[in-house]
């Protein structure tokens, strides 16, 4: 059974900000140690030259492998585990909402727009899986027909997104909400937002971040008792500083406490969940069945 992490930007000393296609060999040989099997490498927003240069990285990491070749070949392996597959790519911007970046860096959002769509994924169109985007800013909707209509996922993110405009982004052909709870408008008991609309809205996917830092063990078991569990994404988050030391009492942070990004494998995550108590079938399927059903478009 396949395990799939739709949603890392890098591990143990690496990420996809890079031209080295041994980084990205590197991630997908330690999520692969942990027993994960496939991956989608997430790309920070960027400039869109810089995006590009960095989707480019993966498609020659995603060519090596298809080749045959494994971490071992480049000299980088450290273990006898096979590498978790490159199966696409995710693109966490720049489509996002300013007010809600998180740790992502702002100046480097766009408007959305027919020119700024294609000139970022103009011969990538192939390999980009996933793309966020915040629903509410102007231009989203039509740019979420666009991207929903070339058969790439939009996920709905880094948004203030009330829950009419998160419904109007699903209703323009989004399928799933990133990081639930995490750089959005929260739950507000006169305006759900987007994470009361992705937690009611039985046809949308939710992507959960589920180490000890992201979501409150009380806010996991609200997600797991309101949301369907057939919709339920587990996903890493995970960056550079995972399992490089940087992940302390408080997570991974920056120096204002922000956080940055997963403190663990979808494989340790599922775990910590089990330990807690839940259903180890819900779990499993959260981290296989449910993305390779997103992932093929199973509505």
């Amino acid at each position: 059974m396949k395990t799939i992490d739709i949603h890392t930007h890098g591990i143990g000393g690496v990420d996809t900000r890079t031209r080295n296609v041994d980084d990205i060999l590197a991630i997908a040989e330690i999520h692969g140690s942990h027993g994960v099997t496939e991956i989608i490498p997430t790309l920070y927003s960027s400039p869109i030259p810089e995006m590009r240069a960095q989707m480019e990285t993966v498609r020659k990491a995603m060519a090596i492998q298809k080749a045959g070749f494994t971490i071992e070949d480049a000299g980088r392996g450290e273990n006898n585990s096979s590498p978790a597959k490159i199966i696409g790519i995710h693109l966490e911007g720049p489509f996002l909402n300013p007010v809600k970046c998180g740790a992502l860096d702002a100046p480097s959002f766009s408007e959305p727009g027919e020119h700024a769509l294609l000139e970022l994924l103009e011969g990538f169109e192939d390999i980009v899986k996933i793309i966020t985007v915040a629903p509410e800013i102007r231009g989203a909707i039509g740019l979420i027909k666009k991207v929903a209509g070339m058969g790439i996922i939009v996920s709905m993110g880094h948004s203030d997104a009330t829950y009419a405009e998160a419904e109007e982004g699903c209703r323009a052909g989004a399928r799933g909400v990133t990081h639930i709870f995490n750089a959005m408008r929260g739950i507000h008991h006169r305006e759900p937002g987007i994470a009361g609309f992705g937690l009611l809205n039985r046809d949308i996917y939710i992507e959960v971040i589920a180490d000890p830092y992201h979501l409150h063990p009380r806010t996991l078991e609200l997600v797991f008792k309101m949301k369907n569990h057939d919709r339920i994404l587990l996903v890493s988050d995970t960056v550079k500083e995972t399992g490089a030391g940087g992940c302390g009492m408080s997570g991974v942070t920056d120096a204002t406490g922000t956080l940055l990004g997963g403190g663990m494998t979808i494989t340790e995550s599922s775990r910590r969940l089990m330990q807690l108590g839940y259903d180890e079938g819900d779990i499993i399927d959260c981290m296989t069945k449910n993305p390779a059903g997103y992932l093929q478009g199973s509505m």
